[in-house]
């Protein structure tokens, strides 16, 4: 199983890297590949050029796994809705429960 990291980074003290470190390391120990946009090298540092390399990265996953404050983040919500539309389940990375209402207005 393939899980994919979300969450919302722009406007985070060094783009919340520590969650999705701290996620990505908590979800391997319980024995799943983790795809995380922190561990992506990104040459190219603008929002753009990111959201392209970790889409592409996207696709090699099973279910994307979101972290808090996800809702919040333009990119966050490009890749929970594009892999909802793909039928993707869509997880909370701490606890692995679905989640369960996503409106995509």
């Amino acid at each position: 199983m393939i899980l994919y990291l979300s969450g919302p980074m722009t406007g985070y003290e060094g783009f919340n890297f520590p969650a999705f470190h701290s996620a990505a390391a908590d979800l391997r120990d319980k024995g799943f590949e983790v795809i995380s946009p922190a561990e992506i090298e990104h040459p190219i540092l603008d929002w753009e050029s990111c959201m392209r390399t970790d889409i592409r990265e996207l696709m090699f996953a099973n279910k994307v796994a979101v972290l808090p404050g996800w809702e919040k983040s333009k990119g966050a919500r490009i890749e929970v809705y594009l892999a909802i539309d793909l039928g993707m389940e869509i997880i909370h990375a701490h606890t692995l429960e679905p989640v369960m209402s996503i409106c995509k207005d």
